[in-house]
């Protein structure tokens, strides 16, 4: 039975170089620190109704919003935990992709439909009123276009699309925050460009409605005042720049390491990748996963992932210096496989 609920930070033991979670360093940048701890001498009353609208419209001017448009959620897994509450009949996932979804749905008890090889020739069933979506998609570090995805919506059916990473792609390119489609819901998160896994910080775009739907069984409350202030922050023009910049070092970064990656006998990289990540797969990948934390080196396992192997491995990209202790271990560990061609 593979483990859903299995994530990269159980595979990154303490003491380890850690490959296997995608968070862009160790800490949030010093200005949104600052941003935070003045936020503090708030925590003594509840979380203002002004606080939300603040945050609220700094994610509308972002993405070319209404207010209304935006919910703010505990990061982007509470939306998946919420998506319960829209009451689907039938829920389609393309896999491999993030498993939170599916195990909040199961765990609701509505039926799950698995899309394996693509999103075309009718392969999400016409009933399916809810399909979730990754973009790009954990693990595989695909990008898929924002038409491919948008003709998935139909009358009467939810279109989630999860852009947790979106953030980490140039120009955002194939984004569909900003769009009006009828029946989407994308949700983002701040985790892993602005290193903050442990406040929980994200937000939804949809129709009002569908907002009003998603989080109707929400206590009062729901998010605290530091989510709030690390949302409104991240979304600051000169927030969103920095994230750019980011993301457009980070490209070349990636580019870097497929290129060390291929140079190795036994190892394929999925391509194209436009991710924090990249999916591997070698042969013996149990053996080799093993070899790598023998020598302190963590990477997510890829066994997990419904349509995965053992064989399947993701790596977090990292600067190239940061990088050499890994690509040495894979070599050694794979120098005696052949090449194994990835298909998905």
């Amino acid at each position: 039975m593979t483990d859903l609920r299995h994530h990269g930070d159980v595979d990154a033991e303490p003491g380890l170089q850690d490959f296997a979670v995608n968070v862009r360093g160790t800490a949030p940048p010093a200005w949104l620190r600052e941003r935070l701890v003045a936020a503090v001498d708030r925590l003594g009353t509840y979380p203002s109704a002004a606080d939300d609208r603040r945050a609220r419209e700094a994610v509308a001017a972002r993405h070319r919003r209404d207010p209304d448009e935006v919910l703010i959620l505990g990061g982007a897994a509470e939306g998946f935990a919420l998506l319960p509450a829209l009451r689907p009949k039938l829920a389609a996932l393309p896999h491999p992709s993030f498993t939170e979804p599916e195990v909040a749905l199961r765990d609701a008890g509505v039926p799950v439909h698995r899309v394996f090889g693509g999103l075309g020739d009718g392969s999400v069933p016409d009933d399916a009123d809810l399909v979730v979506v990754g973009n790009p998609t954990n693990p595989t570090s695909e990008l898929r276009s924002a038409a491919e995805i948008a003709r998935l919506a139909r009358p009467g059916r939810v279109l989630v699309v999860d852009e947790a990473f979106m953030d980490a792609v140039p120009g955002e390119r194939e984004s569909l925050a900003s769009s009006g489609l009828p029946g989407l819901l994308v949700l983002r998160s701040l985790t892993k460009t602005w290193a903050l896994p442990g406040l929980r910080a994200g937000y939804a775009l949809g129709a009002p409605e569908l907002l009003r739907r998603l989080g109707k069984h929400r206590p009062h409350w729901p998010v605290g005042t530091l989510v709030l202030e690390a949302v409104a922050a991240c979304s600051e023009p000169h927030a969103v720049a920095e994230a750019e910049q980011a993301a457009v070092e980070l490209a070349a970064h990636r580019t870097w390491l497929v290129a060390q990656l291929n140079r190795l006998p036994g190892v394929h990289v999925f391509q194209p990748a436009a991710a924090p990540y990249l999916l591997l797969r070698v042969r013996d990948g149990e053996r080799v996963r093993a070899g790598l934390r023998d020598r302190g080196i963590a990477v997510r396992r890829g066994d997990t992932f419904p349509g995965l192997t053992a064989d399947h491995l993701r790596v977090a990209v990292r600067a190239p210096a940061r990088c050499q202790d890994l690509l040495t271990a894979l070599a050694e560990l794979t120098s005696d496989t052949d090449l194994e061609v990835l298909t998905q």
